[in-house]
This record gives C-alpha cells, structure tokens and sequence, in this order.
C-alpha cells in the first residue's frame, strides 16, 4: 500500500549542493552537510518500515512539540540512513520520548550528555551494527546514521539545537552519534533487552542519556577482582547514588570473567560493594554525603542493579569503559524499546 501524502513543507534546490548549504545555513544539521531529504527517500524508508507518516512517536512535554514518523524518516534520510534502519531510529525515538527518559531536560541540561543506543536482536545483525573494534568510533554505516538521526530528530523535531534548547557547557562528541550492539560471542548471559523483558528472538533498542566515556585500561590483572579495581577507580568519577550507571567491558577483560565463571549478578554486586568510600572521604573531595556519619560507607551505586555489565569492543586489546548518566541515572532512565519491522 503506498504511503499517504506527506505533510512536511517542501522545498526546491537546483542541485544537491544547494541543498546542504541552505540546510546548514537553516541551521537544520549538526555542522556535517546532510543528504538532502527528497519526497521519494522519505518515502521509501516508510514503505519500508510499514510506517504511516503521520504515526505519533512522542512528544517533548514541556514545548509541545510532536515527534511524527514522517519528521523521523526526514531526518533519518539527511543522517544517511538506509530505508531499512528506519525501524531502529523509529524504536529510539519513542524511548526518548518516554517521561522516563525526561527528554527535555536532557536536552536542555549544561551537563551536556548524549543518547547512546544499544541495539540488541536478530537486527543488530542482519543491519551490520558494529559491536567489534571501534564500537564508539567511526567506520559503520549503520552506527554513524542511526545515532546521528536520533540527534538530527532532537534538533529539528524536538528543538534541541545548540546555544538554543541545548545549553551543554561542553557536551562531547557523542552528540553527534552514539550507537553500537552488544557483542554476541563474548557474552556470557543474555542480551540487555532479554534482561528487560524481551525475547531472544526479538529486535530491541535502549536509550541511555550518556555522559562522556571514562576509558579503563587494565592488562595486568588476570582475576575479576584485579580488573575491577580499575573499574572502580573510574566509577568513582561519577560521584555517590548512581540510579544507573553502564559498564562496558571489551572481550579481553570479559575473558578472564567469563573464565572465573562470573555471572552478570557476580558483576553488579562486586562493583556495588566494591565502589564505596566512608562519608568522609567523598567529602574530601568536595561532595556532601550520609546521614551525619563521617564513617557511613556510601557507594557510587545505589544498589547491584544499578550497574548495568554490557560487552563490547574488539578482541585485542584491555581497554573497557564506565559510562555514567545524566543526573545520576535518577533524572533520567533508560527505555527499551522494540524494533518493529513490516
């Protein structure tokens, strides 16, 4: 069944050229030139999602502003998506949406995070995902697009646009994409959206509201107990009461766990209690804590489940990372949603 008309204004340029240059003098992309979102593109990712244009995704609470699939698909073809990863974009669009996540106020904070998309399912790899070597970094199609659509629709949907909604004193470079998939064969439990309710068979996205990666470099421990004391050393950057906090382990590191037969729950709890300090210490530092207490024990995690164990990243090389969240978690939570395909 073709797609209903679209109701997006549009535009005529002499040249593809033309079109980039007035899309970033609109101040409608990131600074990097865009494909130009021609009627037949739009289109053919909703056609291929099964989508209706004028389905409703979300909305940010506070300015009122819809979040449609067609606005999806628009910005998703200036990303450089195929049709075929508009389905992705489409299931993390509605988890930002989600008052959970508190989209506005992530948008808007000075904290500067970024959305960071874990894909997980049998779309992770039928679309090439990356979940190997430069997870986070550039080289995939798919990991470049599919983040920097979700940006793309935060700007001109949501109006997240720098200077403007967007009030990060820094942000990082993970504004402009943050998307990878969980490494399948060095993981030694299920997929994070299996842990959330799906199954192994379906296709999910999950929304974190990430702030810069802290890198955690380890090659001498052997045991899990000397390589999360690097962990912990990078967790405490994040500072006490995390509601959530992510955990990204590379193979390497994920080996000699997996070989000490740790199970995800071993994980979150040894870095639950492993991350603590005394009321004392934490105000050494400059950070207010406990009850009155200077010899209150307080952790960086508020609880085991907290701590979020995700494996990523090549084969070669100890290097993993501690990704704390926006304002602690607690502010903001992350949202699972399911990749529907037609």
């Amino acid at each position: 069944m073709p797609t209903p008309s679209l109701s997006s204004k549009q535009l005529e340029f002499e040249n593809a050229v033309d079109a980039m240059e007035r899309y970033i003098d609109l101040g409608w992309t990131d600074g990097l030139p865009i494909v130009p979102p021609t009627v037949e593109a739009v289109r053919r990712s909703l056609d291929m999602a099964g989508r209706s244009p004028s389905e409703i995704l979300g909305a940010d609470p506070v300015k009122g502003r819809v979040v449609t699939a067609e606005k999806a698909a628009i910005n998703a073809v200036m990303a450089g998506c195929r049709p075929e990863y508009l389905p992705v974009v489409l299931a993390a669009v509605e988890a930002i949406c989600e008052p959970e996540f508190n989209l506005h106020a992530v948008s808007a904070s000075t904290m500067g995070s970024a959305v960071m998309l874990v894909v997980g399912g049998p779309t992770a790899e039928r679309l090439g995902v990356n979940s190997g070597v430069n997870a986070f970094g550039p080289g995939h199609r798919p990991n470049a697009t599919i983040g920097r659509a979700v940006r793309l629709v935060m700007m001109n949907a949501v109006g997240a646009v720098p200077g403007e909604l967007d009030k990060a004193t820094l942000g990082h470079p993970g504004k402009y994409a943050w998307c990878f998939a969980e490494e399948e064969r060095a993981r030694p439990w299920e997929a994070l959206h299996v842990q959330r309710g799906f199954g192994p068979e379906q296709s999910a996205v999950t929304a974190f509201a990430g702030l810069p990666p802290v890198q955690v470099s380890n090659h001498e421990a052997r045991s899990p107990e000397g390589i999360f004391a690097s962990f912990v050393d990078a967790m405490f950057t994040a500072g006490p009461g995390q509601e959530e906090i992510v955990v990204v382990l590379c193979p390497e590191h994920m080996g000699y766990v997996r070989a000490a037969g740790w199970s995800r729950r071993d994980v979150q709890e040894h870095l639950f209690r492993a991350a603590q300090r005394t009321a004392s210490a934490w105000s050494r530092v400059g950070v207010a804590v406990g009850n009155g207490d200077p010899d209150a024990m307080v952790g960086v995690a508020r609880a085991p489940e907290s701590v979020t164990p995700i494996v990523a990243g090549g084969a070669a090389g100890a290097f993993s990372s501690v990704v704390a969240l926006w304002g602690g978690g607690g502010n903001s939570r992350s949202v699972t949603k399911e990749i529907r395909t037609s």
